[in-house]
């Protein structure tokens, strides 16, 4: 806390003139709040290294296919994965490597700490 209340109006400027605009910075902590479930972090881990089908991750986490499934969907409309269809088969895999930063980042700071 700062011992005398004053405002430097040229800090506060710059600072607003950094932020995002509100939509995007909304999209940024809705991704944000995906990343806070447990299994969706896991989910996105196992798409690290490959692309899986819903049925491959349900087997790799121990989960049923429709519990994947409904945490897909929210991963999918977040653009955090992507689905490529193969005949019958759906595969998903990280959307691009913007995510495969963002988890990789992530992960080295919990590491760090």
């Amino acid at each position: 806390m700062c011992e005398v209340f004053s405002v430097d109006q040229k800090a506060v400027a710059e600072a607003r003139r950094q932020l995002p605009p509100e939509p995007l910075l909304a999209r940024l902590a809705e991704t944000f709040r995906a990343l806070g479930d447990p299994t969706r972090v896991r989910i996105l881990q196992a798409l690290t290294t490959r692309e899986l089908c819903v049925c491959d991750l349900a087997a790799a986490l121990g989960m049923t296919p429709s519990a994947i499934s409904h945490q897909l969907r929210l991963l999918r409309h977040l653009r955090l994965v992507k689905p490529r269809k193969a005949g019958r088969m759906v595969y998903y895999s990280l959307d691009d490597d913007h995510v495969v930063d963002l988890f990789s980042r992530g992960l080295e700071h919990v590491r760090h700490g």
